[in-house]
């Protein structure tokens, strides 16, 4: 027989931070079992008398791999179940953010997730953001430069050491300017908050471990998000419009061979000069045609940037079944193998 998993949330403040109804379900427990002691509510409750058991000791034994520490801490929740029901409880909200929560709920444990307060609220509090303006709430393990929108609040979660902080703030910085303003935010709406503005190229100077520590960092204004694709495509936009530059707004994708044809050589010859700066701006003068002859395009509602993307992700996913299917290809001489082979199949399909 196996018995039920209850999960829980602790919330990211006090006791008195909890709601009622998690409150009572803990009191009325036989043993509250917890991801970390490391939280303000575990102290308050084992003072009550209540008996705790924690995770702790997986941490401590799997530290360089934290899917192998939840996976291990799953695992002994599964068999806590066979003895017994298991009230389980972890920071913040159950399902906020919580990858025990997920692989337990992917077991085929009866799983019941009974609720809890998130730390949004309180962190939108702490750094006085409306969410109403769009945010992004990410898991530092899992934050990605491609996937940013500099246009919203961004919050990033378990910012808990220096060497995390420095994975984070080299991934920000493919994107955000160095000297943008970040704020570390630690145990929101608790009476131990802590808020540090820092620029972003010194987030990781700090030492020690903060369990409840977050990252705020607010948007960007657009014309200094000069890392970003999408503002080249809005600058574009701008210049090839009725109010933007007269001259490009006469040319057409005919008339403007002349100057792709250019930007190409020059971009040809900055290769075989060796200059890295003169080879940038020639690559980025040859995406600006590219960029001009996709929004003259759309302005004739023949095509528009997203076909042309559309039609670039296809081809480099359908011609490299090597790298993202089950194709295999260890030389060149095998890739140009396969690449004819493919080809040929897309000629067949014409």
């Amino acid at each position: 027989m196996t018995y039920p998993i209850d999960i829980i949330g602790l919330g990211a403040g006090t006791i008195d931070q909890l709601p009622l109804g998690i409150y009572r379900r803990i009191m009325s427990a036989q043993r509250l079992v917890v991801r970390t002691k490391d939280h303000p509510v575990v102290a308050q409750l084992a003072a009550e008398g209540i008996e705790i058991k924690s995770f702790d000791h997986v941490y401590e034994a799997c530290s360089d791999d934290f899917e192998q520490v939840y996976q291990a801490i799953v695992d002994e929740l599964l068999q806590l179940a066979e003895q017994q029901p298991v009230l389980y409880a972890v920071p913040g909200h159950p399902a906020v953010a919580e990858r025990t929560t997920v692989l337990l709920r992917e077991s085929s444990a009866n799983v019941t997730v009974l609720g809890g307060s998130s730390f949004l609220d309180d962190m939108f509090q702490a750094v006085e953001v409306d969410p109403i303006d769009g945010f992004q709430l990410v898991d530092s393990f899992d934050l990605a430069s491609d996937q940013l929108n500099l246009n919203q609040h961004l919050i990033i979660m378990q910012v808990f050491n220096s060497l995390m902080a420095g994975d984070v703030k080299l991934t920000l910085m493919e994107q955000y300017p160095w000297e943008h303003s970040v704020f570390i935010v630690d145990a929101a709406g608790t009476d131990q908050q802590q808020i540090q503005e820092v620029p972003l190229h010194e987030l990781d100077h700090f030492d020690g471990t903060y369990n409840l520590r977050s990252v705020y960092v607010p948007p960007v204004e657009r014309h200094e998000q000069v890392n970003s694709f999408g503002l080249l495509a809005h600058y574009i936009d701008e210049i090839i419009s009725a109010e933007g530059d007269p001259w490009i707004i006469d040319q057409t994708n005919q008339s403007l061979i002349p100057y792709l044809k250019e930007e190409t050589a020059e971009l040809i010859e900055a290769i075989e000069s060796g200059d890295t700066d003169h080879m940038v701006e020639e690559l980025g003068d040859v995406l600006m045609q590219v960029m001009y002859h996709a929004r003259i395009g759309e302005l004739a509602g023949e095509f528009q940037l997203e076909d042309v993307l559309a039609a670039l992700n296809r081809k480099l996913y359908r011609r490299h079944p090597h790298v993202f299917g089950d194709a295999t290809a260890k030389t060149a001489e095998e890739v140009e193998i396969l690449w004819q082979q493919i080809k040929a199949q897309e000629k067949g399909g014409d």
